[in-house]
């Protein structure tokens, strides 16, 4: 069972992706985040630069995806704050009323937060935010230590 089943992301240009398909074998980060918060605008570019490394210039790719989950008052304020500071990662529409239940079964109660879960939803870490800022990138090893995520890096 996978964490959205049953419902679309969207990228950052707005287009609807099949959660099913693009977050398959992947370790996910839930971010809970706002525009409005000062702390989470601190915190938003190091994970951009973290994702960045894992799955941009990584060869292959990490298996690794971040998941926008909105805390912001609008869905005008969530696309900008997309736009603006976020990396090329997906998110969950801002009118799913789905961000509820996973506050909630989160367990999130201040923003930001980066929860690391397996495909099923299953808890890695609630510690995602300060594991990157104390660890960068070494992290990540860890994280797929616990996941059971097929690997598909190859040895030279």
């Amino acid at each position: 069972m996978d964490i959205f089943s049953g419902h679309v992301l969207v990228n950052k240009e707005g287009e609807k992706v099949d959660p099913e398909e693009t977050l398959q074998n992947k370790i996910v980060g839930l971010y809970f985040s706002a525009g409005w918060c000062s702390p989470c605008r601190d915190f938003t570019p190091v994970l951009c630069d973290f994702y960045t490394e894992l799955v941009d210039e990584s060869d292959p790719p990490a298996q690794f995806e971040i998941v926008f989950i909105s805390s912001d008052k609008s869905a005008d304020d969530m696309v900008e704050y997309m736009h603006d500071m976020h990396g090329d990662w997906l998110a969950l529409p801002w009118h799913d009323a789905y961000k509820h239940e996973l506050k909630n079964k989160y367990k999130i109660t201040a923003i930001p937060k980066l929860v690391i879960v397996k495909q099923n939803g299953e808890v890695i870490t609630d510690k995602g935010r300060k594991q990157i800022r104390g660890r960068g990138l070494s992290c990540f090893r860890t994280w797929l230590e616990v996941a059971d995520v097929f690997q598909n890096f190859t040895s030279k």
